[in-house]
């Protein structure tokens, strides 16, 4: 099998000897064919979320007869290799949403067109800094805009706590790992869990914020990861898992909570839209809060998807404004609605100013709302999405080998540094 890196460059070769430009930091818009535009979209994620999708595309269609979109589901496992074959075919879908570095890594090899040429200005402005900083090239291409947030969320049942002697959710590490062990006492057999990447880098980068540590230097030229900060962060997300029980494999969030098998994790916030639905025992249970803060104070990773346009669609000026409508108030209330309704998940726009609309409860919106004002993104800086897997790797050795925190950063630095380049 084709190593992703290879099959990149030779993406990249392609393009180049089909004559299509590598837009860089700019490339001249391209003139719509003529006619009515189709368009076909790969929505990464459910059949529900793209269901949902088509109910948003399908009212575009009434306020512009011209332009019709289909959207299709692709799933995440191979969502990235379809999109990447797409490109270098340059066959397939005019529209695609995927991971928040997608954009970056297929613009840069010219699959992707630069909306910067298509005046995205506004959806800069109504987007969180920290969002839009991860989505924007390091020659400040935009080959995607947010399309959704997801946030971590601290989830906890409050009467376990309380039958522990824990009388709030905890606010710091040291209460965190106190409350841990007064759960365990009281016969709540694994007190805290993780969800969401559970034994990857992104649970990880959350204690690396907590602790004012970084990936890169804010200009992308330096990998700081091999820094003292990353090294309490690194021996606090390993004692999780040596010292305090935290499972290492996924496990199902809302089950244990009704059970009583877990009280507390750390957990997507898309899990909460479906607790009561999938669980009704646990119903009025359940609360939410930040993430308990490190000696650095708050911090968190935000994810989500971009949607973006592909290089060779025959309708880029279409298929800008669509995505462009997407930061609408209809398109975000109708994506709020569908996404719950059909899914039971939680759909949070990347105008933070609309959470208050969203299908949530009092508490969980002013968790969000909290939240948003400490998260980091993905590093947008040349290598790091070939990078993440290996960093992973050293941060597990940590655990399952007991090997020394700052070798296991010497060994991510040295990845990191040599895919920077």
């Amino acid at each position: 099998m084709m190593h992703r890196r290879t099959l990149a460059a030779a993406l990249a070769t392609m393009l180049l000897a089909a004559g299509c430009t590598t837009t860089g930091t700019g490339t001249t818009p391209r003139q719509d064919a003529e006619g009515p535009a189709e368009l076909l979209f790969w929505n990464t994620g459910s059949d529900e979320q793209a269901a949902a999708m088509q109910v948003a595309a399908d009212r575009y269609k009434e306020l512009h007869q011209d332009v019709t979109i289909k959207v299709q589901a692709i799933a995440w496992d191979d969502g990235h290799a379809k999109v990447l074959t797409a490109a270098t075919s340059r066959s397939g879908p005019d529209i695609v949403s995927g991971g928040l570095s997608w954009g970056i890594e297929f613009g840069e090899l010219g699959g992707m067109i630069d909306l910067n040429g298509y005046d995205v200005s506004q959806a800069k402005q109504q987007t969180r800094p920290e969002l839009w900083n991860s989505i924007t090239s390091p020659g400040g291409a935009v080959y995607g805009i947010p399309m959704d947030m997801t946030l971590y969320v601290f989830y906890y049942r409050p009467d376990l706590l309380q039958k522990a002697g824990v009388g709030a959710p905890p606010a710091t590490w040291a209460e965190l790992f106190t409350a841990v062990d007064k759960l365990k006492a009281s016969g709540v057999p694994t007190p805290l869990v993780e969800e969401w990447g559970t034994f990857e880098w992104l649970p990880w980068f959350n204690y690396l914020k907590q602790a004012g540590g970084s990936l890169y230097s804010d200009d992308c030229t330096q990998v700081t990861i091999n820094s003292e900060q990353a090294v309490l962060a690194t021996t606090t997300w390993a004692d999780q898992y040596r010292k305090y029980g935290v499972p290492k494999a996924t496990v199902d969030v809302g089950a244990g909570l009704a059970k009583g098998e877990y009280a507390m994790a750390i957990g997507a916030s898309y899990l909460a839209g479906g607790f009561d639905s999938g669980q009704p025992e646990l119903k009025g249970k359940w609360q939410t809060a930040p993430l308990p803060t490190g000696p650095a104070g708050a911090g968190s990773f935000v994810g989500g998807k971009i949607v973006g346009a592909m290089s060779y669609t025959e309708h880029p000026q279409a298929a800008a404004d669509f995505v462009k409508w997407l930061y609408t108030d209809e398109a975000v209330e109708i994506l709020q609605r569908e996404v719950f309704t059909r899914g039971g998940e939680l759909y949070i726009s990347p105008r933070p100013e609309l959470l208050a609309k969203a299908n949530a409860s009092d508490n969980l919106r002013q968790t969000l709302q909290t939240t948003l004002n400490s998260v980091t993104g993905p590093p947008n800086c040349k290598g790091w999405e070939t990078s993440g897997a290996e960093v992973s790797k050293r941060l597990q050795a940590v655990v399952n080998d007991n090997a020394d925190p700052r070798t296991a950063l010497a060994e991510a630095a040295a990845v990191m540094q040599g895919n920077l380049g």
